[in-house]
């Protein structure tokens, strides 16, 4: 599994998410079935894939495996977040993947170098998503897809109402902004695509429902731990926005959500398949 030598400066902003476990714990329950299924259609064994903005690696493991032979190339900016999915990749035996250190803003493959260009949920975090929407438009080949899938955070909607996980909402909203990224990309996902040059694109939208005991307990107890310890507390304490006791009352708020018996939560995620 080789690497490739680090683009200088990348002009990627700060990650909001962070790496901390309760991060991780959501970020590997994505597969490609439940977060990529609008690309699966597209894919065949042989192709030659980018996964970017990989993650942890679940996803970019199973496309790996649809691919085989072909090879999937699976990018984050820093080497740090890499080495999650090469740990992954160890972890399932699978050999078909390169782990490359680069900036989706300037990636330093030729021109037409891959059969299928993905990232998901990796859009709203990007200082340009035009810019490196057109970037993966130029390394795709001809007759080959882009595919991006990301969620809309002013769209979410839950049940009961709470005034804390309204702040909730608000705050991470305003975090995501300031280290510059765009948390209601979903809807602006088709624009973005237009922007960079593509003229055949196929929208959709997907969702996900957290109703099931298990499903409040994973989300709820996700983010109850995420508001206090992930960087997102830390970005919103050091900027002045929030204090211990508003991060307190949110995670409360969300604990509270997923032992609450008919707590409901559905997550929109806007999808595109880009050809040209």
């Amino acid at each position: 599994m080789p690497d490739v030598s680090e683009p200088s400066e990348p002009s990627e902003p700060k990650y909001t998410h962070g790496h901390h476990e309760s991060v991780l714990r959501a970020h590997r329950t994505r597969t490609a079935q439940n977060s990529a299924a609008y690309l699966l259609g597209s894919l065949a064994p042989g192709l030659r894939l980018l996964d970017v903005g990989c993650g942890p690696g679940t996803i970019t493991a199973d496309l790996a495996s649809i691919v085989a032979p072909g090879r999937v190339t699976a990018i984050e900016p820093v080497p740090e977040a890499l080495e999650l999915a090469r740990a992954c990749a160890v972890e399932r035996d699978q050999h078909n993947i390169d782990f490359v250190v680069a900036d989706v803003h300037a990636l330093q493959f030729g021109d037409n170098s891959f059969d299928v260009v993905h990232a998901h949920q990796v859009l709203q975090h990007v200082a340009d998503p035009v810019t490196a929407l057109a970037e993966m438009r130029r390394v795709c080949k001809p007759g080959g897809v882009v595919a991006a899938r990301d969620s809309d955070y002013a769209a979410f909607a839950w049940h009961p109402a709470s005034t804390q996980l309204d702040d909730w909402l608000r705050l991470y909203r305003d975090a995501a902004r300031a280290n510059g990224g765009e948390p209601d990309a979903g809807r602006r996902l088709l624009a973005w695509a237009h922007a960079a040059g593509f003229t055949d694109v196929t929208p959709s939208v997907s969702a996900t429902c957290y109703a099931t005991p298990a499903e409040r307990e994973h989300w709820g107890g996700m983010w109850a731990d995420r508001i206090l310890h992930s960087a997102i507390a830390e970005q919103l304490l050091s900027r002045g926005v929030a204090d211990q006791a508003k991060l307190q009352a949110i995670s409360r708020a969300w604990r509270d959500w997923a032992g609450h018996p008919d707590g409901w939560l559905a997550i929109p995620h806007s999808q595109i398949l880009c050809r040209g």
